[in-house]
């Protein structure tokens, strides 16, 4: 069974359905990337999972346990972690406060944890003074996910986490993910930059109009001449 099972779901907005019967499912230390054209329902869908968005119809299961009727607050506690696209860091807070926040729901010694996040994004280490509002798009997206590890999530949800920043810090980010998902953690991401997440991918899903139109590996789908042609730009 994989560690994350979205399966078949449908909901949206209100009486407007924006997912239709859309299935997810992530396994152990895998990278799960969605992509698709603007409007398609990714991010939507990764808010489904993580209980931000009501259903109409489906499950949600982690690690085997149903989680459908639990709040976004709950599924942080049973593993998950999330990273929004905006508003994802305490602008007026440093960086190592930024990184507290993130250990809330945890009674041990959170520092060993910190340590680890600076060990994976150094910068953050040299910076950890500093408010989070004052460093760079990428420095941002640094702490974002950092926090989100603070947590000690079983599987991390980043949506669009190199939104807005350089082709340079885009790669050093996606090495960051790799070494993430390598420590046993699952990873399932929204991602507009689509051949260079797929390429890190171990399973893609491309979505449209909410719901599921290619399902592969990464490797699968950069090779598939429908989805190069139609998503990927040739």
């Amino acid at each position: 069974m994989s560690y994350l099972s979205a399966t078949n779901m449908t909901g949206g907005y209100g009486k407007a359905d924006i997912l239709h019967d859309c299935t997810l499912t992530v396994d152990k230390g895998q990278i799960a990337v969605i992509v698709g054209p603007n409007g398609a329902g990714k991010s939507t869908a990764m808010k489904a999972v993580f209980g931000m968005l009501g259903l109409r119809a489906g499950q949600v299961t982690l690690d085997g346990t149903d989680i459908s009727a639990l709040s976004p607050q709950d599924r942080v506690k049973k593993g998950m972690g999330f990273v929004p696209q905006v508003n994802n860091v305490f602008p007026t807070m440093t960086v190592e406060e930024n990184l507290e926040m993130g250990a809330f729901i945890r009674n041990d010694n959170y520092r060993v944890t910190m340590e680890q996040v600076f060990d994976l994004f150094p910068i953050l280490k040299d910076k950890r003074r500093q408010n989070a509002g004052e460093l760079s798009g990428g420095q941002r997206q640094q702490v974002a996910v950092g926090r989100a590890l603070m947590t000690q999530p079983k599987l991390l949800m980043l949506d669009e986490p190199t939104a807005g920043v350089s082709p340079i810090v885009m790669d050093e980010l996606f090495d960051r993910i790799i070494e993430v998902a390598r420590t046993g953690i699952s990873i399932l991401m929204v991602e507009q930059n689509a051949r260079q997440a797929l390429e890190i991918a171990d399973k893609g899903y491309v979505l449209v109009q909410g719901a599921n139109k290619y399902t592969d590996t990464g490797q699968a789908l950069l090779a598939d001449p429908d989805v190069r042609r139609t998503f990927l730009g040739g």
